[in-house]
């Protein structure tokens, strides 16, 4: 059945899809008076990082991780989004700022980015344990930068409709085809995702002390203190970010073929040690360095630009999660913070999103062969360094296109798509493609122009956002149900790590020899 056949089958189904659910992970930096990363603990007043559900920590005890909970509706996600974050702004200490890029602020040195602390509990000890490993493995600089992540999954009421039109006699459970489904997604993802780096990346310079462990790179230099690449749109998405060369040198590469392909190829990578890491070592000095020499210490650890979820269930093992429940949501984790916008999104961003996985779930999606694999890891890096290049080609089933074209072909079956959606987004869907046409539109070019126009470098351009942003939100009136709702949240979390610090009853080594003998 061809996209536009799926469109119109679709058509009376299509109220169904006001019925999604849309989550969104930021992550900020919190940066002390000087620039610098903050040094001090997580804020007590956010709560515990351990088990507050919506205000938690990433790598380091400065970068904060704000999570919404999953919400119909692009405008009640980003409403909630920024009442969360209107009440970390207003709890953070008053020497202290969020900062609202992905690229991080200024660095004094891996020995001053903090790695996430989250309490005496074995579960709490295992993950600043496996967050050393990190910093060991990778450095502790690149786990500094910061993203957006966006959490989709389609209704009940829609799948139950798409598999009557796609599949109305077959036998498979609902379960299964709803998994194999979400897995043609995130293979479309891979296969298109260099346009969402392209439409919404917001990192085309980066401080120089960012780079002050890169002995070689081809970055150019902006200024004194900056570094950039004249037609980059995300160097967080390129080789001197988030990446898994490593992982894919010693032979690692997540396998999205189906379900079952990607569960056992991490599982594999979780169960084969790496010469490289067993000359770390588990623990030195009694202390625990890493969780283990495995290529991978747990699943979490391979990074992807998308991932197959299972439904929020509170498992702390997700590939047994997935393997049991299937595919409840997709993450999509190659978003850029976009310092321009108070929030670091916006609705229109989010719409435009949403249309973006429609059309990735209906647009067929074969198998990716090797040769493939390799094109879209070409493609992502091509674009990251050099996406508003002009005439830049990329390469698609052994053929060259044009950035614009194969840009313009995608956008058109992306419009097509949003006619099932409201006319907001069809609108988001229009104004957001015009980029593809216009270079100049798009947030890494209107970045780079600002600080051109400014003569100001990467930090002192994004540092005026963050004071601005603390400014604003100082101002504005306190949402006073909703900023009770987090206090309470605020004391339910730190309950809650006590209760689990008081209820354990193994060793922490006893407890990760339990862990990983189990279903992981």
């Amino acid at each position: 059945m061809s996209l536009q056949d799926k469109i119109n089958s679709l058509d009376p189904f299509k109220d169904s899809l006001s019925e999604n659910l849309i989550g969104i992970e930021k992550e900020g930096l919190r940066v002390a008076e000087d620039g610098t990363i903050a040094q001090t603990p997580h804020p007590e007043s956010f709560g515990s990082a351990l088990t507050h559900p919506e205000i938690t920590t990433d790598f380091s005890e400065a970068l904060v991780e704000i999570v919404t909970k999953p919400t119909k509706g692009s405008d009640n996600v980003i409403d909630e989004l920024a009442k969360i974050h209107h009440y970390v702004q207003h709890h953070l200490p008053k020497n202290e700022r969020f900062w609202p890029g992905s690229m991080p602020c200024i660095l004094r040195g891996k020995t001053n980015i903090p790695i996430a602390y989250y309490g005496e509990s074995n579960l709490g000890k295992m993950k600043t344990v496996y967050r050393r490993g990190l910093s060991n493995r990778y450095g502790s600089v690149m786990q500094a930068i910061a993203g957006i992540h966006f959490n989709y999954s389609f209704s009940m009421d829609f799948w139950k409709s798409y598999r009557e039109i796609l599949a109305p006699l077959s036998k498979v459970d609902s379960k299964k085809f709803i998994s194999h489904h979400y897995m043609g997604l995130t293979r479309n993802v891979l296969r298109y995702g260099w346009l969402v780096t392209y439409l919404f990346g917001a990192s085309a310079t980066v401080c120089k002390s960012f780079m002050q462990d890169y002995h070689e790179h081809n970055l150019e230099e902006f200024d004194d203190n900056t570094l950039y690449l004249p037609y980059a749109t995300s160097l967080r998405m390129g080789d001197i970010g988030y990446q898994n060369s490593q992982e894919d040198k010693k032979g690692v590469k997540a396998n999205y073929n189906s379900l079952r392909h990607f569960i056992y190829s991490l599982r594999a990578a979780m169960q084969t040690s790496c010469d490289d890491f067993e000359s770390i070592g588990v623990k030195k000095d009694g202390e625990y360095q890493q969780l283990n020499t495995n290529i991978l210490q747990i699943a979490n650890e391979y990074y992807s630009s998308v991932r197959p979820k299972p439904p929020i269930n509170g498992s702390d093992r997700p590939l047994g999660a997935l393997l049991n429940e299937g595919v409840g949501y997709i993450e999509l984790r190659s978003l850029d913070v976009n310092p321009m916008m108070k929030e670091g999104i916006d609705e229109e961003q989010v719409q435009f999103l949403e249309a973006f996985m429609l059309f990735c779930l209906l647009e067929d999606s074969p198998a990716i062969s090797t040769s493939e694999l390799h094109e879209i890891d070409v493609n992502a890096n091509l674009v990251a360094h050099r996406g508003r290049e002009p005439g830049l080609l990329l390469s698609h089933n052994g053929e060259d296109l044009t950035l614009l074209n194969w840009g313009k072909s995608i956008l058109g079956k992306v419009n097509e798509c949003s006619m099932l959606m409201s006319e907001t987004h069809q609108k988001s869907v229009r104004n957001i493609s015009k980029r593809i046409f216009d270079p100049d539109l798009t947030p890494s070019a209107q970045m780079l122009n600002q600080m051109k126009d400014q003569e100001k470098g990467f930090f002192e351009y994004t540092d005026q956002f963050s004071r601005k942003n603390k400014k604003l939100f100082n101002e504005m009136s306190i949402a006073d149900e909703f900023f009770a709702e987090l206090d309470n949240q605020k004391t339910l979390s730190v309950n809650r790590q006590l209760e689990i610090e008081s209820g354990d009853t193994l060793s922490f080594d006893d407890f990760l020899a339990d862990y990983f003998s189990s279903d992981t």
